[in-house]
């Protein structure tokens, strides 16, 4: 049975039951808002309200990578954590991670099916998300941890994990356009300007004495991110004035009102990750629920795992298709401000790259091609299993004249003319990189 890859096929038959009713939930088109999850939050006994102290994350690009290193650095400091991220890659349990393991398939039927009946019985009617987040929040209030750390899914101020009360601090990572049909409709009460409009949004995750932890955005988003704070009665501690990092030989400094760190170069490629490593270490040192020594936090950029962003695949079935030792790099982002991290990380030494495409048709096909183009030895367009994505007649002429078409990537990669010193990438879509994870047997564990 073929469904797309929000959803997901489990080979335990108790998770597949309830990932089948999962899938027969509509996406609610035109219907956002926090209503419907407190509602089922109010039915489900309030788990939202019993919560262990939270780390809370929105943003448009970085934001995982960022989760991953504040867990990274609260389980060096020997903390158990739940962390609840989206979306997944292979498998569903990858999105409720319960006191430092992926949810096991038995509790995770169990969830399901329990939010599931409380919806039907008070004629809830949630969305994928909504009871995604509501299972998530049945069990990491219920299961002992000393930290959680919850990932905005869509925009802020009016994602279901926006109804958490009380975060312990809130951080927002690189700001950018997309998903343009739900953040950048006009509505009462919000910003004309576009750009200023997301920061509106990203930064209604702002709760009363949490501090609100940001990069710099620029005059006028970072004076919207501002007036949001202001709202929510608490304040901005701001990446180049409260804190800031700075790159060094061997990593990168760190440097806030507790002092100066020394940090080592993150695992995670890309010189961007410094950035959301920065992210997190601002996070985790303004709040002081939780004692992180500095080696724990020295420790987290090499502990940090974050699939599908810039990840180096392994050895695998996919890459023997290709010439032995060729470099081959697998990225989920979608969007201009993923795009230009890539053309900068590739970009010294300026190696070619035979970029494998896949692009949903809702995205804007040309934002990774356009800053990669002047890198590009060959662009195949492939197909996002399960999606409407876009063909290589949607690819402007000018920036990807050779661009071919492939049934797929396994059909792609082996057809690629790679010359040594040349790379793969392939990109353009998170759905697009769980199916490729899958073919390589790399299962985000």
């Amino acid at each position: 049975m073929s469904r797309p890859n929000d959803f997901a096929v489990s080979e335990a038959p108790a998770v597949q039951t309830q990932l089948d009713r999962l899938a027969a939930l509509s996406v609610p088109q035109g219907r956002i808002g926090l209503d419907v999850i407190k509602e089922l939050c109010a039915h489900l006994g309030h788990p939202e309200r019993a919560l262990p102290p939270v780390f809370h994350v929105a943003g448009t690009n970085g934001k995982g990578s960022t989760c991953a290193f504040l867990r990274a650095a609260l389980e060096a400091a020997g903390k158990t954590v739940h962390v609840f991220t989206s979306p997944h890659l292979v498998r569903f349990n990858e999105r409720i991670r319960v006191a430092g393991t992926l949810i096991s398939d038995e509790l995770l039927a169990e969830l399901l099916a329990e939010v599931f009946d409380v919806a039907e019985t008070h004629g809830v009617g949630a969305s994928f998300f909504e009871i995604s987040t509501a299972a998530a929040f049945l069990a990491f209030s219920r299961i002992p941890a000393d930290a959680c750390i919850f990932e905005v899914g869509l925009g802020g101020r009016l994602d279901a994990t926006n109804v958490i009360p009380n975060p312990l601090v809130c951080g927002i990572a690189a700001l950018g356009i997309d998903h343009e049909q739900f953040l950048l409709s006009p509505s009462e009460g919000t910003p004309d300007d576009p750009f200023a409009r997301i920061a509106f949004e990203k930064a209604g995750i702002a709760k009363a004495g949490a501090a609100l932890v940001t990069l710099s955005y620029g005059p006028g988003m970072n004076e919207t991110v501002e007036a949001q704070a202001e709202r929510a009665g608490t304040y901005i501690v701001r990446a180049g004035s409260d804190w800031s990092t700075a790159p060094e030989p061997d990593g990168f400094s760190y440097q806030d009102h507790k002092g100066l760190l020394h940090l080592p170069r993150p695992r995670l490629s890309g010189p961007h990750q410094t950035i959301n490593a920065g992210l997190a270490v601002a996070m985790l040192r303004h709040q002081d629920a939780i004692a992180i020594p500095d080696a724990a936090l020295a420790a987290a950029m090499d502990w940090a795992r974050w699939p599908a962003r810039l990840q180096r695949l392994e050895a695998g079935p996919l890459t023997a298709l290709l010439p032995e030792g060729t470099p081959c790099w697998l990225d989920g982002g979608h969007n201009p401000d993923a795009g230009n991290a890539l053309a900068q990380h590739f970009r010294e030494p300026r190696p070619y790259v035979h970029l494998v495409i896949g692009m949903l048709a809702n995205k804007d096909p040309h934002a990774l091609i356009r800053p990669l183009a002047a890198q590009l030895a060959s662009v195949t367009v492939v197909p996002v299993p399960g999606h409407e994505w876009h063909g290589a007649d949607d690819f402007d002429y000018a920036l990807a004249p050779e661009a071919t078409s492939a049934a797929g990537v396994r059909a792609a990669l082996g057809g690629l003319d790679v010359k040594e010193g040349e790379v793969v990438l392939i990109g353009g879509s998170l759905y697009l990189a769980g199916t490729v994870l899958a073919a390589n047997h790399q299962l985000p564990d």
